[in-house]
């Protein structure tokens, strides 16, 4: 089977098994978002879910959260993975947004790298979610299941050499709905460690059939 037909019927199968395909972060505003997202790096959606109320209660705004320290940030925090750093990226970044930008969150993906926490993935949801950009995030979900499908050459072994085969082939008014497509594939059907092949749509097009990535 050729690339393009790989790509063009799992475009076909998702936009009709997921027409409507977001992130399972809970925000309000692109702020909130971007916190989330900085909080969610290994770590899960559900347990980011569940520690975001209260701090988005307390520190709503770029400027609440600038005034705080990391330690008080920490004790909201302290259940997800990797709390002390997060506290640090998290009023860092509140304060650059403060002081370089007015409070608004950047669109483009040099300014965003910039913030204290922000990456090249990061930075490429934000971009995908709130600005609805032509960008690919790349985390392990995307990463498996895009090699497991036969997506991407076995060469791809870098997050970003998969973020650039993806996006040649991906249309790109598609692509920030894909992003959530191929997370959303990976988290619930074509897990790590036991794939659900028995219930998957693409079976017919996939090229690893139950193999671990």
């Amino acid at each position: 089977m050729r690339k393009k037909e790989r790509y063009a019927r799992l475009i076909a199968y998702f936009e009709e098994a997921m027409p409507v395909a977001e992130t399972e972060l809970h925000y309000e505003n692109p702020f909130q978002l971007l916190v989330a997202v900085i909080l969610s790096a290994q770590c899960t959606d559900k347990r980011v879910n569940m520690t975001t109320p209260r701090l988005f209660q307390d520190y709503p705004t770029p400027e609440a959260m600038a005034s705080a320290s990391s330690e008080v940030i920490y004790s909201y925090i302290k259940s997800i993975s990797y709390p002390n750093n997060k506290a640090k990226h998290l009023i860092g970044m509140a304060r650059m947004l403060v002081e370089e930008y007015h409070g608004d969150v950047p669109s483009t993906g040099e300014e965003l790298e910039k913030l204290p926490g922000v990456g090249r993935k990061t930075a490429n949801v934000i971009q995908a979610v709130v600005f609805q950009k032509s960008r690919m995030a790349v985390d392990t979900h995307v990463f498996r299941v895009s090699h497991r499908i036969g997506l991407v050459r076995p060469v791809c072994t870098t997050p970003l050499s998969v973020e650039k085969e993806l996006t040649h082939y991906l249309p790109p008014a598609i692509i920030p709905k894909a992003h959530h497509w191929l997370i959303l594939h990976g988290r619930y059907v074509c897990k790590a460690r036991k794939p659900l092949c028995e219930s998957c749509g693409l079976l017919g097009i996939c090229q690893r059939k139950g193999v671990d990535f």
